[in-house]
């Protein structure tokens, strides 16, 4: 049986309904996609793209109505957005559907709208009441961010060694790899204190994990302008970063059009594509990428038959 997997729409004033359009007949073959969207929002947005509703695509009464500006950053498709993610949230929570997938999202619109949070994983961390963990990547590499949408500033108070255990120990639970590479904070993994102290608690959270996993799963504090080089990459496949752009930046170098956005750590499975709602190009009937897509419906319907 093909597994259910309830799809939230993002900010339709991007490209995320295209995305969803575009690919509905590929998916369908796969799984049984139910996406957080309204009849009335549908028809608009087929009607701006000047396309037909595909057949079987099936929808879920995700409640409200706007006038659709593409490309703009609205407060009205900001909160639209927000409540198809939490019509997603409640149909798995529900179990009514196996899985989730996220389109994108605009942070500034959810601002506009008076959402609190800053994206997807930290309103499935309030929730759920769980540590969820962000993770972002493809087969060919993985990055854990121990911490996520912060200043930069605020990054290294947050790197404490009970903190990071934590982390880590949820984290190679979650994903099962025996070999996870983590990185240092500082240049040159602070050449041995010299430009910082913070590596003296990535080693010694490291520590705690092997021990308590009664295994050498984790090795580090990695030197950070290394760690993702060729031959590093032989050596891991699971990486964990201090701090967003650390593994992102290097991940979206190498892999922006198939890399995804898995939530970990939860009790039930959200995958999401990782890029942004593309305005710039939003309902011109360009040429969209469906890969990051349908890598990120692809890991979901794994997950929900290995859960």
């Amino acid at each position: 049986m093909k597994p259910k997997i309830a799809i939230s729409i993002g900010d339709l004033n991007g490209i995320g309904i295209e995305i969803a359009l575009k690919a509905h007949t590929q998916i369908s073959k796969i799984c049984k996609p139910i996406y957080c969207i309204n009849k009335q929002m549908l028809e608009l947005s087929c009607k701006e793209l000047k396309v037909e509703i595909p057949e079987g695509f099936k929808t879920y009464n995700t409640k409200g109505e706007f006038t659709i500006k593409a490309g703009i950053v609205s407060k009205k498709s900001g909160k639209y957005s927000f409540d198809s993610f939490m019509d997603a949230i409640k149909l798995a929570d529900k179990k009514e559907v196996d899985a989730i997938c996220t389109l994108p999202i605009n942070k500034e619109a959810w601002n506009k709208a008076k959402i609190s949070y800053k994206g997807h994983t930290e309103v499935l961390r309030d929730y759920f009441g769980k540590n969820a963990i962000m993770m972002l990547g493809c087969k060919k590499m993985f990055v854990g961010l121990f911490t996520e949408h912060i200043p930069l500033k605020k990054v290294p108070k947050k790197i404490t060694e009970d903190a990071l255990t934590i982390f880590l120990i949820d984290f190679q639970k979650s994903v099962k790899s025996s070999n996870i590479g983590v990185l240092g904070l500082n240049p040159h993994a602070s050449d041995n204190g010299v430009l910082g102290d913070e590596e003296v608690q990535i080693f010694k959270a490291i520590k705690n994990a092997n021990k308590i996993l009664d295994k050498k799963i984790f090795t580090g504090p990695l030197v950070p302008d290394i760690a993702f080089s060729p031959m590093s990459r032989k050596k891991y496949t699971y990486f964990v970063a201090m701090y967003h752009d650390q593994g992102l930046a290097p991940l979206k170098a190498l892999y922006f059009d198939e890399s995804i956005n898995v939530s970990l750590n939860l009790p039930i499975i959200r995958t999401s594509v990782d890029h942004g709602t593309a305005f710039n190009i939003a309902y011109k009937n360009e040429k969209v990428n469906l890969k990051s897509y349908l890598n990120a419906i692809k890991e979901a319907i794994s997950l929900a038959k290995n859960k």
